[in-house]
């Protein structure tokens, strides 16, 4: 386990990193949505050590917990960072509600209808997230982690689409060490994870695994049988969502050379 020591300087160097990037994109500032979450927290409170002055935290209520959006106005403001808060209800009501409707009406079965409207949440949040940016000329900071990264729980062009992935090589364990070294409150490094798609949803249950058991298995430590296949499954068919998409390249005619 690291030490405090080594904790704040890996944390350093990730907020370095962060300036660095900015200054080679000739940006401005950063972009980050905040979730109420421990993840999002983390990554706030790095892009608010980075630019102090220069971070905005985006909070997008779309028939969430209300609790989500308190939590996330308390992490803004703890961090001193300017909070938007952008509702997206009625974007996704109209968008789906279109959606549900044209396909009806031409006969179509929606089989996929709750991940539909889960991932369309998360799909707006990062068009608004771009929003801000490019109004800003800042760049987007996402919030997903080791786990997430490895077994491809995020939503692609959703949580997915972003310009820099700060925590993308931690544990879940090593985000809770990093939110403890930022000044987090329990109540936040250990709410229950949740990508928030819809009512009662959280990661672990969809998962059918917990990010303990991810952790172990990322680490090299021996995990059951049966959570190795189910990890290494999810990774399998995930690996899409990290790569840009295959482009078909048209072989060339004989004669056009």
């Amino acid at each position: 386990m690291w030490t405090d020591q080594e904790l704040n300087e890996r944390i350093n160097q990730t907020v370095e990193w962060l300036r660095k990037k900015v200054t080679e994109a000739k940006a401005e500032g950063l972009v980050v949505g905040i979730s109420g979450g421990v993840d999002s927290a983390v990554v706030a409170g790095l892009c608010s050590r980075a630019f102090p002055d220069k971070t905005i935290g985006v909070i997008m209520p779309c028939q969430s917990n209300p609790d989500d959006q308190e939590d996330a106005l308390w992490i803004a403001e703890g961090f001193e960072i300017r909070p938007l808060e952008i509702t997206l209800n009625g974007a996704h009501t109209q968008i789906m509600g279109q959606v549900k409707k044209n396909l009806e009406s031409r006969g179509y079965n929606m089989v996929g209808e709750k991940m539909s409207e889960g991932n369309l949440k998360a799909r707006l949040r990062m068009s608004t997230l771009y929003a801000v940016a490019n109004a800003m000329n800042y760049l987007v900071v996402g919030t997903d982690n080791a786990p997430e990264s490895y077994t491809g729980y995020f939503t692609k062009y959703g949580d997915g689409g972003v310009d820099l992935l700060p925590i993308s090589s931690l544990t879940k364990t090593e985000v809770r060490a990093w939110a403890r070294m930022l000044g987090l409150p329990m109540r936040i490094a250990t709410r229950v994870p949740t990508a928030g798609l819809w009512a009662d949803q959280t990661d672990e249950s969809e998962m059918g695994i917990t990010y303990d058991q991810i952790d172990r298995y990322l680490l090299g430590e021996e995990v059951p049988p049966e959570v190795q296949e189910r990890i290494e499954a999810l990774h399998r068919r995930s690996e899409h969502k990290r790569h840009l998409p295959p482009s078909f390249e048209l072989p060339k005619l004989k004669g056009l050379d």
